[in-house]
């Protein structure tokens, strides 16, 4: 029996086909899930995941599902990694900058030759202006990054078609600067789209009349060449350049050096990063692992500034139905995995309902009716009755903070098992008359923000400490009851929310949260995937700034604070940071860590009481 495909289906494999065909890839497999574009690369084998259709699509759904498989296509056929990773600049905005110029490069390509491709990328480009806010009349450069605004303009530039109307409060903002700062350099990269060595090469030149020279690679072109020439005959000072002509299209594009690209500046993450390892794995050493140089400790931690951080509620960063969106979204992704979150959830309510030893005043005047004393009124009429109430427990008097690392390198499942499981838990605790609530922390911008702008406008001063917009995310309130923050928990899926993480503020944060509330027992749990990372920061200030004071507080909290801090590191050892810690190595585990060690805490509480 045969049944009929369903519409969907039908352009599911229109979609499938015309990707494939587009790439020049030929074996590219094509899947579809998840809400973001995926290029992934294992063992040679090449693999597209793309967003799932809308069930009921409409004509501008289709044109934007049409145009983020387009350019995830024309990466593969159009991007030599080699080329891009020679003249990639350090970690910082440059770099930003230059991974949105390639983009909007590989676009206009693909939209001089195909007009349909064209219409496709213009949807997409839309559609993700609008979803980032960039069409407010309101928007100031402090609202949007310089490279967001640099992409859609070069695009414009490049293609010679307006940039669309949902980026049209990012051009007001940032237009006139940019094509007076750079709009010659940007004309100069419009003449060499085809050759992608030379249009790197007037990227950089783009970046220095920005004031980025400082970003761009220390190579020495003198010493490369030497270099190259020691290698021997097979290496050619020209071969960049020769292997974009001379190879198939799509076949640079699977060398190892792709995982430098930014992908906050385009609209896919790569599959590496979909599993958690981080947008700059190949390029960032594993900060976990990093010693601290003792004789070089930094100075005193301070902020440059904190004009532009916030703290802000979730149901205040997306519209309410753009968040009941996203949890549908988590929920039917992580469908089967709840119910197992469920029953260890279950297994805690009853573990923690087991402490709750009840006791009583009797004898009193008020309160609840004592029914065993009944038999004294009855044999002597002329005694009282007598009334009991419960006694407040230690156990009731307690709130739960769980703090959410919202960092990139939590993208993917991680991100989704962490909301999961922070939501059940908090379900949970409800239903035991403990209060919980869920915070995030994350960076308003990647590698520096407008403070780290605001640094450059005052001549970079040295050691300038913490140069990023910190962002506090309030998903759930300890007095909030959960049916009204279930929805919030959606907007950790939301694209370009997860960026960079500095623990230590958000530690001091969730603490201070703490101390506020009035309940006698105060817990702090933090579920996080590394040592704090943020580029801007670390590179303009002496090394381990940001770990030492994450240890300060993590000191100041554990061992001169009523406070008691417990943590979860998710495939990275967090045990040297928290001395009441566990790792976990499988993402499958985060739920019954989380339940086991806050019963652990309840329980130690119970036996030192009953001690």
């Amino acid at each position: 029996m045969t049944t009929n495909p369903t519409p969907i289906d039908t352009y599911k494999r229109a979609l499938s086909t015309a990707t494939r065909a587009l790439s020049g890839v030929k074996d590219v497999e094509i899947e579809f899930g998840g809400e973001v574009g995926v290029v992934s690369r294992r063992n040679d084998e090449t693999q597209i995941v793309l967003p799932v259709p809308p069930s009921k699509p409409t004509k501008k759904a289709i044109a934007k599902s049409r145009g983020e498989a387009d350019a995830l296509a024309l990466r593969l056929a159009l991007h030599d990694t080699d080329v891009y990773a020679k003249n990639l600049p350090n970690p910082g905005p440059a770099h930003a900058i230059y991974e949105a110029l390639e983009q909007a490069r590989i676009e206009a390509l693909g939209a001089r030759v195909l007009d349909g491709v064209g219409d496709n990328l213009h949807a997409a480009q839309d559609a993700r202006a609008r979803r980032r806010g960039y069409h407010r009349d309101d928007l100031t450069q402090k609202d949007a990054p310089l490279a967001e605004a640099i992409g859609v303009l070069a695009r414009e530039v490049f293609s010679g078609r307006p940039a669309p109307k949902g980026a049209k409060g990012l051009m007001a903002a940032w237009r006139d600067y940019i094509l007076e700062t750079g709009g010659a350099e940007l004309e100069k990269l419009s003449d060499n789209l085809a050759d992608q060595a030379a249009f790197s090469q007037a990227a950089q030149d783009l970046l220095r009349a920005f004031d980025m020279g400082e970003e761009l690679s220390n190579s020495d072109p003198q010493a490369d060449e030497d270099e190259e020439a020691r290698d021997g005959e097979d290496q050619n000072p020209n071969n960049a350049q020769d292997d974009g002509q001379e190879q198939e299209p799509g076949a640079a594009q699977l060398a190892k050096a792709d995982a430098l690209d930014d992908d906050e500046a385009t609209d896919f993450v790569d599959g590496d990063d979909f599993e958690g390892e981080g947008s700059e794995g190949d390029q960032i050493p594993d900060p976990s692992e990093r010693r601290l140089d003792l004789s070089n400790m930094p100075a005193p931690y301070y902020v440059f500034t904190t004009a532009h951080d916030e703290v802000i509620k979730a149901e205040d960063l997306c519209e309410l139905d753009e968040l009941e969106r996203l949890r549908t979204y988590l929920d039917g992704h992580m469908k089967n995995l709840t119910s197992v979150i469920a029953r260890l959830a279950n297994r805690l309510q009853r573990r923690l309902m087991a402490q709750q030893q009840r006791s009583w005043s009797f004898d009193l005047e008020e309160g609840l009716l004592d029914t065993a004393r009944l038999t004294r009124v009855i044999t002597d009429p002329m005694q009282p009755l007598s009334f009991k109430q419960e006694k407040q427990t230690e156990f009731r008097d307690t709130v739960v903070s769980i703090l959410l690392d919202n960092s990139g390198s939590m993208r993917g499942r991680p991100i989704m098992m962490a909301a999961v499981c922070a939501d059940v838990l908090a379900r949970t605790l409800e239903r035991c008359a403990v209060k919980c609530e869920i915070l995030g922390f994350t960076t308003r911008a990647w590698k520096g923000g407008t403070s780290f702008q605001d640094w450059l406008a005052a001549d970079k001063p040295a050691n300038p400490g913490r140069l990023n917009d910190l962002r506090h995310i309030i998903y759930k309130s300890a007095d909030m009851p959960w049916r009204r923050a279930k929805n919030n928990l959606g907007l950790m899926m939301r694209e370009g929310l997860l960026k960079e993480n500095i623990d230590g503020e958000a530690l001091e944060w969730a603490y201070a949260r703490l101390m506020a509330r009035p309940e006698q027992r105060r817990i702090l749990m933090v579920i996080s995937d590394g040592a704090p990372v943020d580029d801007a920061t670390q590179s303009r200030n002496k090394s381990g700034i940001l770990e030492q004071h994450l240890h300060t507080v993590i000191d100041k909290i554990e061992n001169r604070s009523e406070v008691e801090l417990i943590a979860i590191g998710i495939n990275h050892d967090v045990t040297r940071w928290y001395s009441r810690a566990v790792t976990i190595t499988d993402i499958e585990e985060l739920g019954g860590a989380m339940t086991e060690k806050l019963a652990e805490l309840f329980e130690e509480k119970s036996k030192r009481r009953g001690g």
